[in-house]
């Protein structure tokens, strides 16, 4: 099958490390399938120099097709496409699509994000519409409320589908456009099969090892778990993660190990050490760090109606919180208090689970939720 995918989330090139490689590992996973997949990244030139992403000049590289602009989509996208006509020659492969103005040769477009979900309902084809944390921002911040959430409302509409990255996100959209239930899904991501190693599980661990990992925005609550953790006894935390707060979260209590960041094989190794695994952050588009922890035989603990929560389920493969320190503290003394059965238990659910949340897996998952649809 052949798929044209549109987002601005995506990396131009391998190396990158400020642009996450969520939607990217899709895109691999559907090229293993067997799928042939281009991408268009329509980049807003503002957001690469605000955020410090890289910037690249237009053009192809590879199989992924750049088209930088100054304004949000005023400019006629079918004319700025044909002007760059010869590039996007090599994009086409058999099947046709039409419009009114040029032709595409595409079985199924995917588009993510507010301006990949824009851009594609310019295009005047079918497509699906991926709906991260960020659409919902522009759904419901009266910031957006006069131009751009009435231009993304509409795109919604026209969309064939729309695939949720989350069990929240979805459950949030549909609170607000219950009329989109019929050709709405979930498309979470998933974790290469070939991480999942759980370490050992060791009844009553002495001290209980507490592992927390992300950058430190003030979103991830950090300074929560810190404050959880602190003279509580039996209790070891480690902070993976750096970022400008870092000196005032080390203030909090001089016992907690920082160890700045780590690649990834590290950080998994932390995990397989660690007991539990917690994460109190708000406005979660998925989390991969919890998926992983869970992988690595972590206890693992994100927040209520966040993230991945409806993956985790309280109390038989994980566990929710509230992103306050004193609930955070009350959970983790109740798990220090639980019996062991049930500690295995838990952590046999949470291995059951982490194996139907494989790349593969989810990637094969989204396509077909998209033809059931379709």
């Amino acid at each position: 099958m052949n798929i044209l995918f549109i987002t601005d989330l995506y990396p131009v090139k391998d190396d990158e490390k400020t642009t996450p490689k969520t939607l990217f590992n899709f895109v691999k996973e559907w090229e293993k399938q067997g799928h042939k997949v281009d991408v268009i990244k329509p980049n807003f030139i503002l957001n690469s120099f605000l955020r410090g992403k890289p910037f690249y000049k237009t053009g192809q590289y590879r199989n992924v097709l750049n088209i930088n602009y100054w304004t949000p989509f005023w400019f006629n996208i079918i004319k700025k496409i044909r002007r760059i006509d010869t590039k996007m020659q090599s994009l086409y492969p058999k099947t046709t699509l039409h419009t009114s103005h040029f032709t595409l040769h595409y079985d199924v477009i995917i588009a993510h994000m507010p301006s990949g979900i824009l851009f594609a309902d310019k295009l005047e084809l079918p497509f699906v519409a991926g709906i991260h944390n960020s659409d919902l921002e522009v759904l419901t911040n009266p910031l957006y409320k006069f131009h751009f959430k009435k231009r993304l409302e509409k795109a919604l509409t026209n969309a064939k589908a729309i695939a949720c990255r989350s069990f929240v996100i979805k459950d949030k959209l549909l609170k607000l456009y219950p009329e989109f239930e019929s050709k709405t899904f979930t498309a979470p991501s998933g974790i290469d099969e070939n991480i999942i190693h759980p370490s050992p599980l060791t009844p009553h661990p002495s001290p209980i090892k507490v592992l927390t990992c992300a950058n430190f925005k003030k979103r991830k609550n950090i300074d929560k778990v810190i404050e959880a953790c602190k003279g509580l006894e039996g209790f070891e935390l480690t902070v993976i993660g750096d970022g400008k707060g870092r000196k005032k979260l080390e203030k909090i209590d001089k016992s907690v190990k920082f160890t700045g960041r780590l690649n990834h094989d590290k950080v998994l190794e932390k995990m397989r050490e660690s007991d539990i695994f917690i994460l109190p952050s708000v406005n979660e588009t998925f989390g991969m760090v919890y998926l992983e922890a869970m992988s690595q035989g972590c206890i693992t603990i994100c927040t209520i109606d966040d993230g991945i929560a409806g993956i985790i389920k309280n109390g038989e493969n994980g566990f929710l919180t509230l992103p306050i320190s004193s609930e955070i503290r009350k959970l983790l003394l109740n798990i220090k208090n639980m019996d062991d059965d049930t500690l295995k238990t838990l952590r046999y659910n949470s291995l059951h689970t982490i194996r139907e949340y494989t790349s593969d897996k989810c990637a094969r998952e989204y396509l077909q939720q998209i033809f059931k649809i379709l």
